[in-house]
């Protein structure tokens, strides 16, 4: 009874909640399907950013991050590096918090690549760390759907939005990005 007073049954079953959440993995179909569906998302919510994916090196497409936390915190997702239009590789992103927090989020995560470097750097490593590896600046779109000049000049732009097209000024930082095979 002890355990039930520190640890509430809630916070025992979310806990639970976030180790089943890497167990399932998605077919290389529902993630290439997912994909395409938030980059139709994407590119309706900002021109900008459509034009910005023409000129990347490479692009990460994460479409489906579940975070969830209550005091400690965790999130997962599955998605695809592209290069040249073209699936290149599968990644997992995945990451632990703690501190005050409580709910859960869905959020989509796009990755952007703008130099040939950033995007051998991210490829070559054998687990990259946002913001250990790689600095990733996160775009905020104006209200005419424009990225702030400064982050144009970044080597990798991240996007984090929701299915609802809201943009999210968030950090990537901490979390970790590892090769899968599907």
């Amino acid at each position: 009874m002890k355990f039930a007073r520190i640890f509430p049954p809630f916070a025992v079953a979310l806990l639970c909640l976030l180790f089943v959440v890497p167990a399932y993995s998605a077919s290389r179909e529902e993630i290439d399907a997912r994909t395409e569906e938030a980059l139709k998302e994407f590119y309706a919510h900002t021109s900008a950013g459509q034009e910005l994916a023409q000129k990347a090196a490479g692009m990460l497409v994460f479409p489906s991050v579940v975070k969830a936390g209550i005091g400690i915190g965790g999130e997962y997702g599955e998605g695809k590096l592209l290069v040249g239009g073209e699936t290149v590789a599968y990644y997992n992103i995945a990451g632990a918090s703690i501190g005050f927090q409580l709910g859960a989020q869905v959020r989509r995560v796009i990755v952007m690549f703008m130099t040939g470097e950033a995007l051998r750097s991210f490829q070559a490593s054998e687990g990259w760390k946002a913001g250990v590896d790689g600095s990733v600046a996160i775009a905020t779109i104006g209200a005419g759907g424009e990225i702030d000049s400064n982050t144009l000049q970044q080597p990798v732009i991240g996007f984090v939005f929701s299915n609802r097209g809201l943009m999210y000024n968030l950090t990537l930082e901490g979390s970790k990005i590892t090769r899968i095979q599907r």
